[in-house]
Formats: C-alpha cells, structure tokens, sequence
C-alpha cells in the first residue's frame, strides 16, 4: 500500500487557467453552498493530488473517508474500466448480473443477510428510516403515523429536509423548514437519557459510532454495547450509521467491531463507491428488510452494474484485513503525534485508527486558518465547529507521508 512517488503525467495538456483564474469564474454560476480552501485539483493518485499549476499535495481528507483506498486505487480503476466496457445502467426494471455479487459479498462482509443499494449517504439514512418506520408498524403495531426515532445531538447523516429536522446545526437547518416530525433527540454518550427517550412508539435508535462531523467524538467503550442491550430489550432496532466511520476507517471493518456490536441495520455510503461512483447502501437482518414490497421504495440509479461493479470490488479489497490493519497499526503513529503536539497549539484531540478531531488552541487562529497554512505546507485538510479540524487520510497512506503531514501541522501552529 505504498504511494507512488509521482502523480502520472497528463494524458491531456494542462489547462492554461490558474487557480484563481478557475475560482473566479465558479461565483457567478456555482451555488454557494460551500465554502472550499482556495486550491483546485486537477489530477490525483494515491494519496497526492496536483493542482492546476503543478502543486502537489498530501491529501488528509480524503473526501470525508470517500477515498478510504486513496484515489484511482489501480483495483478499483480496473473494475470500473472492465465494467464500462459492459454495462452501466439498466434501472432496477431489470435483473442485471453485478448486483447479485455485490449484494452478497457486502452482507457477509458486514454479518447481516440482506442490502437495499442507494447512492448517496443522505440517500441510505433516508431509506433506513423508512425501513424502520415500516417494521414499527408492520412488525412491531406501532399505531398509523405515531413511530419515533431516538437520535443523538451534535448528529450529521446528512442534509435532506427529513435529515435535518432532526440536526441541532444551525447553519443546516435554519430556514428550511416545516420539519418532519418523529424524531426524538438525547445527548450522544448518554445511556440513561437515551433509555427515558425510549418507548412503545420507538421504531429505532439512529446513531453514528463516532461523531465525525462533530469532530471525531469517540463514545466512551460500552457505550454503543449498552445501545445493543438496551434496543433489543426494549424491542427497537439500533441502526449504526457508519457512512463515514466504516470500512476500514477506524482500524476494523467497522466501529461497532471495536465493541463486538451487530446493529440491526447498518447503513454505508462514502468509500464503498472507491471514489468513482457514489454507492450506498442499507444492510439489515433479513426480517426486517423484508417488511419492503415492490413499489415501497427505489432508485433508478441505486444498486446499477457500474456501482455494484466497484462496490464488490471494495468488498473485495477489504476482504483481506490489509486496510484494516494498516489504518491500526498507523493510527497508533497518529495518536503519539497528536499527543506530542498538546499543549503547543494543540488543546485536545480524539482518534481512532486513521481518524482524528484535533481541537486547535483559539489564540492561535481558527480552524480554518490552520487548515490554510497547512494548504501553504502541501497538506490538505478541513475545519470543522469552530476551532477543530479532522485529519481522515487514504488508508493507503505510508508512515513516512504520515509523519511528514504531522510535521506539517507541527510547522502550521508555530
């Protein structure tokens, strides 16, 4: 799982434009619902990327854990080339001959039975609501139009209407409403307050195993065991939603592994599209995903040839324990180098595996700030809440790249 050394030459000449040439002309026609550091990327491989003018630099981010095996992993290209060459599209009006495949290798890799594919996270968190909303009532007599859900605050799955009614950002909900009702939120990492949430009417418990939007917010352990004894003993499901905290991320297939945790329903998006198509997908207990007929739910993009291709080719890189080991064993060098960095520009820091949230010292700057002197360093990275910003690299990335963007943060805070 090396890097390469060098980012392949263009197979095309080099667009003339600058960067800022290139930002300039997104702000008449682009709508402005983000707010990205001032670079543009034109090519990228493992885990460097180049920017329009032949900078190079090492991607922290990697798409929010979308790019778990770095970008254009030299497996995942050729599924997806071997794929093109075939069949890209048929809508789920048809049978076609990846998704049995696909569907059958991320259940056993996961431990449940059966996959309901969507496309993006948003679209997974959705449709396992649903899910769970329909076992409330088929299975569990939940009255018509009476089923809660119990989820955490500081929660990010997504920025559907549905999604954010139940989000406590301001800046994702303010001015979208009327909200859908339904939903019930607790403190995360709150045990007692999650069970007085609980009642008859509770079809499930939403929650994410690591906050990472929050900032990487790490339960404390027999936490997520404690949310698994008590849904089943007060006879709701617990959905685990790992779009960004699974496959590899953490150092285990998924966070819940670090406690032994099945949930009922499993929901995964992000790096199970390899970076090149988004894939996601519902994963629950073949009793419950049954409670959908025909015509309940769909998406003619969801489960297609070209996704399921590079979905079970995902599975099949993940099969092998490499990445989950890899993201382990240098989560470790993470850890003791974001320890090293307390107190000289770092106030705190949560990790696990290839992941952390590191709180930045306010008198040194916020954390977008820091996020653009690592920009001037060569390490991309991005803020989050204020004064936090998340380190989540390809899975592919080497001690000795890893050790050097941690030099750079070290150079970003002096």
């Amino acid at each position: 799982m090396t890097a390469p050394a060098r980012i392949a030459p263009p197979r095309t000449p080099r667009a003339p434009r600058s960067s800022d040439d290139l930002i300039q002309a997104e702000r008449p026609v682009l709508a402005h619902n983000y707010h990205p550091l001032p670079v543009v990327i034109a090519r990228a491989e493992g885990v460097w990327v180049e920017d329009v003018e032949g900078r190079r630099y090492l991607d922290m981010l990697a798409g929010y854990s979308a790019l778990n095996f770095g970008h254009r992993h030299p497996a995942l290209i050729e599924a997806a080339h071997r794929q093109l060459d075939q069949l890209t599209l048929t809508s789920r009006a048809f049978h076609h001959d990846r998704l049995a495949e696909f569907a059958a290798s991320l259940a056993g890799l996961t431990g449940l039975d059966m996959v309901l594919p969507m496309n993006t996270g948003a679209e997974a968190v959705e449709s396992g609501i649903k899910v769970a909303r329909k076992w409330a009532y088929d299975v569990k007599g939940v009255p018509a139009d009476r089923a809660t859900i119990v989820v955490a605050a500081g929660n990010f799955h997504g920025r559907t209407t549905t999604i954010v009614s139940f989000s406590d950002d301001d800046t994702a909900r303010t001015g979208f409403g009327p909200f859908t009702p339904g939903f019930r939120v607790v403190p995360y990492n709150d045990l007692p307050a999650l069970e007085a949430a609980i009642d008859d009417t509770t079809a499930a418990v939403l929650i994410e195993p690591i906050q990472g939007e929050a900032g990487v917010l790490i339960p404390d352990d027999g936490y997520l065991t404690g949310v698994r004894d008590l849904t089943r003993r007060t006879g709701c499901l617990f959905i685990a939603d790992e779009i960004q905290s699974g496959l590899g991320r953490t150092g285990r297939t998924l966070a819940v592994d670090h406690e032994s945790v099945v949930p009922d329903v499993l929901l995964l998006g992000k790096a199970l599209g390899g970076g090149i198509v988004p894939v996601s997908a519902v994963v629950a207990r073949r009793d419950i995903m049954s409670v959908l007929g025909p015509g309940q739910h769909g998406s003619t993009f969801g489960g297609n040839p070209l996704a399921a291709a590079v979905g079970s080719a995902v599975v099949d890189l993940l099969k092998t324990g490499e990445f989950q080991a890899h993201a382990a064993d240098l989560g470790e060098l993470l850890h003791s180098g974001l320890a090293a960095l307390t107190g000289k520009g770092v106030t705190g820091f949560r990790t696990r595996g290839l992941w952390a949230g590191i709180d930045i010292d306010p008198a040194l700057g916020t954390g977008r700030a820091i996020s653009e002197r690592l920009l001037k360093e060569g390490v991309l990275v991005k803020d989050t809440h204020g004064s936090t910003i998340r380190l989540a690299p390809p899975l592919t990335i080497t001690r000795e790249e890893l050790t050097g963007a941690l030099e750079a943060l070290e150079r970003a805070l002096s």
